[in-house]
């Protein structure tokens, strides 16, 4: 904390120069950039940046990522954190009475616990749409009102018709925040740095499952309430996350180019730092013919298949943990309370395997070894006896692992796709893929099979399987391109023609100085 606290004291100057060039010869210098373009600006900025020496930027680069990781972080993981708390409601509302104060009956609560996914699927090519076109950070801020106000609504309506319209239009507008957050970390931090930084804000999902269980505990024991229980916590979260837009329309930046804790050198120096990613920053023009490289790029589909089998899994772990550990006969009370360490193993899972996905080349390893913590959990739900509640409890928990390999499989189009307009196409169809996953989850816990739902932990294994079998491939694929790129000597002549080329908005094929990250 204390590095963040510090000003740059020592900044580089140009090598021609003898002092730090001032704040307004760096404005100066940007006058003439097109300043609505955060990739020519951005540009600009490195070329700038290039005129200064370089172990220098290399130890003030250290303290900008200091200074995005002590700011920036901290609003993404609260936000996500709500995101997935409102996400997490209906699961703990249904412990109170929920199905019956609104008349569902059969598979309706199935139907219900998909719609989110339904306004997702509907809204998540349009939103990278909008994402590409317009400030990420004003996007999400003024998004984030509308939101709290649609979750409030859930109080409000009292049969099943009502339910899932407005959990439709939920989903629908938390739609963009997953792939804003991928966007706007594939902006401030390289992509050694991405995976940690994604396990921290998805780390959150632990975070609210704690809080989420507490609340509801919380509501539980509220007595002599003018509505139900069950309609407390709606609200309750409703004006967490309205109040939270004000913090996030203020502060939360669209990229290293506008940031606000930065001043106008510290920009610099974090465009300088992205620029290894071979990326760039951000390109609004939409450009046909890498949608059409997206359409044939084979390892596209591989991306696709995984965001369906974390979909999956992810479905049935959000909506149905009540239901599995209530059926083991806990009461509503003590079924809330027993979610609680579940949300612990979240945390630890998607910060640890973070950490170990940052190493060289260990990505895709990550990924798979990240599963098996569920595969376990899921052989124990099959095979222990359910006089052994507890194990069986335990087993549940370990469900919550499955965070780690649902945001490390979300940073490979982040990490791996390059050309801004093939990466917002793959990263939309991408969470289509995820949100038909998580529509079609929930339906593999049949009511006639209560409490042990044999056939969705059958089904679910099945899908841990074929997650693994996809990386697997990916990565073999993504190393032998690495290969052939190596063999053929594929670099410049110089580093800085390479930094440059990443802000000509290539795609990861027509880049031959591009490498995967696996």
């Amino acid at each position: 904390m204390s590095d963040m606290e510090k000003q740059p004291a020592q900044i580089a100057t140009p090598a021609a120069e003898p002092e730090r060039p001032q704040k307004g010869k760096i404005i100066d210098f940007l006058a003439g950039s097109r300043l609505n373009d955060p990739n020519v600006l951005g540009r600009d900025l490195l070329e700038k940046a290039l005129e200064f020496d370089e172990a220098q930027l290399e130890r003030d680069s250290i303290k900008v990522r200091r200074k995005l990781d002590w700011l920036v972080i901290p609003m993404m993981m609260t936000t996500y954190m709500l995101s997935f708390l409102d996400k997490q409601t209906l699961n703990y509302s249904n412990a109170y009475g929920l199905q019956a104060d609104t008349h569902m009956k059969g598979d309706d609560y199935s139907w219900v616990a998909s719609a989110l996914y339904f306004g997702w699927l509907a809204g998540a090519y349009p939103w990278n749409v909008a994402l590409q076109r317009f400030p990420i950070g004003k996007t999400i801020g003024y998004m984030l009102f509308v939101w709290a106000a649609v979750c409030m609504l859930q109080a409000a309506v009292f049969n099943f018709a009502g339910f899932f319209a407005v959990r439709f239009f939920m989903g629908m507008l938390e739609g963009c925040i997953s792939p804003a957050f991928i966007l706007l970390t594939s902006m401030l931090w390289t992509r050694q740095e991405q995976a940690l930084r994604t396990s921290f804000w998805l780390s959150t999902n632990g975070v609210s499952s704690i809080l989420g269980a507490l609340l509801a505990y919380g509501s539980g024991h509220a007595g002599h309430l003018a509505v139900a229980n069950w309609k407390l916590i709606y609200l309750i979260v409703g004006a967490m996350t309205f109040i939270w837009g004000f913090v996030i329309l203020r502060y939360l930046p669209d990229g290293p180019h506008n940031a606000r804790m930065l001043n106008e050198y510290e920009r610099m120096v974090a465009v300088w730092r992205v620029s290894k990613n071979q990326m760039g920053i951000k390109h609004h023009k939409v450009v046909p013919s890498q949608i059409k490289e997206a359409a044939l790029d084979g390892r596209t589909y591989l991306m696709y298949l995984m965001g369906a089998c974390t979909g999956i899994l992810n479905g049935c772990v959000a909506n149905f943990a009540s239901a599995l550990i209530k059926g083991f006969g806990f009461s509503a009370l003590r079924t809330s309370l027993l979610q609680t360490p579940g949300g612990a193993f979240e945390i630890i899972g998607c910060i640890g395997f973070g950490f170990i996905a940052t190493r060289k080349n260990l990505l895709g390893i990550t990924i798979i070894i990240a599963c098996l913590p569920g595969i376990a959990g899921l052989i124990g739900l099959l095979t222990i006896d359910i006089k052994h509640r507890y194990a069986l409890v335990a087993c549940c928990w370990l469900q919550n692992v499955l965070g780690s390999p649902i945001v490390l499989g979300w940073t490979i189009p982040g990490v791996n796709v390059a050309g801004h307009t093939k990466r917002s196409t793959v990263v939309g169809v991408f969470f289509l893929f995820y949100c038909a996953g998580n529509i079609a989850g929930p339906h593999m816990f049949l009511a006639k099979e209560i409490p042990r739902y044999f056939t969705a932990i059958k089904g679910l294994l099945g899908t841990y399987c074929a997650l693994i079998v996809f990386q697997v491939i990916y990565t073999v694929w993504c190393v032998a391109e690495n290969r052939a790129r190596d063999r053929k000597g594929l670099h410049a002549a110089r580093q800085e023609e390479e930094l440059l080329e990443g802000f000509e908005d290539l795609t990861d094929i027509q880049n031959k100085h591009f490498r995967y990250t696996i």
